[in-house]
């Protein structure tokens, strides 16, 4: 008979070992930490900042590169929020941390009218604050616990809602150009995250202390992607390497191809030089594509 304990320290290793290996090619690949960064991980207390510090705090110990982490939590004064959680677990886990208290909630609560949902202003009030403590405190890198999952939702409200085709890099200067955001998550799903964080037991906050409306429209990207999943395996997959692969040249920006300046070049025309052989026809050419017709052309005729 099978140790179930010893089958679930097995799959939790596997899991682990998956996380720490899509969060170490999403850094590898878009240079996301350098020699002597100051990494600053945003810590909200869900599921994905806990997974995000978790992995960082091992990469520090076993990547070529060193760097410094700091835990940085805002305390926006919900009511009921439970702020001793959050110092008992960064203090169990040996991680410097700084819990930076300002009341953006009241601001919230008195801009935001009853009923509406609050998440915009709350997002760029905490974004600016924490800006601003990482200028202050030299930090040179500000990471987020966005996954890909986030990365998909976004994409295809800003197509639906928005008219844009943008999602979030995983990599961004901030507009005003003083601080660099990382999203370390980036090729992780947000179902490993969710199984990781059930093993792990992290103590986590919920979000919605706030009273506000859950955001239905990216509620409803999350179903719409998660029949996808379940319908098309691997379609999720194909939709995040699209993103990686973009031509702008057939898409319909102005802004990001010259279209008007398209124009013709008569001189360029291809040369192909035919050989008949005993063996059959051989085309070669100095521009692939044309060659290969050309040859086509010579065999059908």
């Amino acid at each position: 008979m099978s140790d179930p304990n010893q089958k679930s320290r097995t799959q939790f290793n596997k899991l682990q070992k998956k996380l720490r290996h899509t969060v170490g090619d999403a850094i590898a690949d878009y240079n996301m930490i350098e020699n002597g960064d100051k990494v600053m991980v945003c810590l909200s207390g869900g599921k994905d900042s806990f997974t995000l510090l978790d992995i960082l705090m091992h990469l520090q110990k076993t990547a070529p590169v060193e760097f410094e982490l700091i835990a940085v939590n805002l305390d926006q004064k919900q009511p009921g929020f439970p702020e001793h959680v959050l110092p008992e677990y960064l203090e169990s886990v040996g991680v410097p941390y700084h819990i930076i208290e300002k009341d953006t909630y009241s601001v919230v609560k008195r801009v935001i009218p009853e009923g509406n949902t609050t998440c915009g202003l709350c997002s760029r009030l905490r974004r600016g604050t924490l800006y601003g403590y990482a200028e202050a405190n030299n930090v040179t890198k500000i990471a987020l616990g966005h996954h890909r999952d986030d990365i998909l939702e976004t994409f295809f409200l800003n197509i639906f809602y928005g008219g844009k085709l943008k999602a979030m890099p995983p990599k961004l200067l901030s507009d005003d150009k003083k601080n660099i955001i990382i999203r370390p998550l980036a090729y992780t799903r947000e179902k490993d995250i969710e199984r990781l964080a059930a093993f792990k037991n992290y103590p986590i906050i919920p979000c919605n202390l706030c009273g506000s409306q859950e955001n239905l429209q990216r509620q409803a990207m999350k179903i719409m992607l998660n029949g996808w999943d379940k319908q098309f395996p691997g379609r999720l997959e194909t939709i995040f390497t699209s993103l990686q692969n973009v031509a702008p040249s057939q898409l319909a920006d102005t802004q990001l191809f010259d279209f008007a300046g398209l124009m013709r070049n008569p001189q360029a025309e291809e040369q192909v030089m035919t050989f008949i052989a005993k063996d059959g026809v051989h085309a070669a050419s100095q521009s692939g594509t044309g060659a290969a017709n050309a040859g086509l052309d010579v065999l059908a005729q």
